[in-house]
């Protein structure tokens, strides 16, 4: 039974990973008129926070008013304890949004592979703020991974699709996708960090992320797109795929949350480097994406890094090997796949 949990747990995990970058990125190349990317961001958020009242209220068996005392109780008399989750909402609104600004401007293969990245910037950021150590071994991976990102980025193509896109810009694309991983190796750790100091449910924690992710997307909506939703509409160009692009947003995260209990790190390892093989695949036929031989050898490298940084790390008879599973498990996946 274990044995099939993992490699459905594989499964869900590559298609999670591949579908929603290609599923955004074709939604932004189809004709037509284009839905508004911040709303989008606020679906989701809508629609996760829905989800994790739900989960609630089966824990609570249904009982509405021991929900609802809960959660007043650790939202709003324990407002100090809500505020916490302001910075990183406010760091995973930002990300979200860049998200979409990346994949409309870079081929799908070609931000997959640089969205690897969050891997360095997680590691470097753990290491600073949870005083965490790795391995040399994952030290080692980290700069494979930066080398066959900067491979796959030398010719400023990383790779080019048939397929035109109007207003495509590769630069805006790729700072987009940098500050993507930056933000999200901070937001990662310091939400680690928020958890690890406190009792709260995940799925609580998640609520409270919600609340000012909501708050702050509607804002940088207002911001953005605020006359040109006022004139079309808060749905405007919204068809089955991009409902799609927004519950793979919404529940992706949550999913992955349940499917990584039966998962361990070479698993998660495995199927971000299968991902980045499907995506490449995939963009083939969709899109027209030609591979070029520094996108062949950037790409190869990354996916060999993710593998490497995920293997277990060797005894170290200064510590217990409870401590070592732990913090490699931490090390490995930030605790912003819950929110995503």
């Amino acid at each position: 039974v274990n044995r099939r949990l993992k490699y459905l747990s594989l499964a869900v995990l590559v298609v999670q990973n591949a579908s929603l970058i290609l599923s955004i990125r074709y939604a932004r190349t189809l004709p037509g008129d284009r839905f508004f990317s911040t709303t989008a961001v606020v679906m989701a958020e809508v629609l996760k926070g829905i989800t994790c009242l739900i989960l609630m209220l089966a824990q609570k068996r249904g009982n509405v008013k021991e929900l609802v005392v809960y959660l007043y109780d650790a939202i709003i008399i324990q407002y100090m304890d809500t505020l916490k989750l302001a910075v990183p909402s406010l760091i995973y609104t930002l990300q979200n949004n860049l998200q979409y600004v990346a994949i409309s401007n870079l081929p799908a293969a070609t931000f997959q592979v640089t969205y690897q990245l969050k891997i360095l910037t997680t590691a470097l950021f753990s290491v600073l703020l949870l005083r965490k150590s790795l391995s040399r071994l994952q030290w080692g991976s980290l700069v494979i991974l930066f080398a066959g990102v900067a491979i796959v980025q030398s010719e400023q193509s990383g790779g080019k699709e048939t397929i035109s896109v109007t207003g495509q810009n590769y630069v805006v694309g790729l700072i987009a996708v940098a500050v993507s991983c930056l933000s999200s190796g901070f937001a990662g750790v310091y939400f680690e960090r928020i958890l690890k100091g406190s009792s709260a449910s995940v799925w609580l924690r998640n609520i409270q992320l919600g609340i000012f992710g909501t708050a702050l997307g509607l804002l940088a909506m207002w911001q953005q797109n605020g006359a040109a939703i006022a004139e079309r509409g808060f749905f405007f160009g919204y068809t089955p795929l991009v409902w799609c692009v927004i519950f793979n947003q919404a529940f992706g995260g949550l999913l992955v949350a349940v499917v990584v209990k039966y998962a361990d790190n070479i698993l998660k390892g495995f199927a971000t480097s299968l991902s980045i093989v499907v995506s490449t695949a995939a963009s083939v036929h969709l899109f027209g994406f030609s591979i070029d031989l520094p996108f062949a050898v950037g790409a190869g490298l990354v996916i060999g890094a993710v593998y490497l940084y995920s293997l277990p790390r060797t005894p170290d008879p200064a510590s217990s090997s409870v401590n070592q599973t732990s913090s490699h498990k931490e090390a490995f996946l930030p605790k912003s796949v819950l929110t995503k």
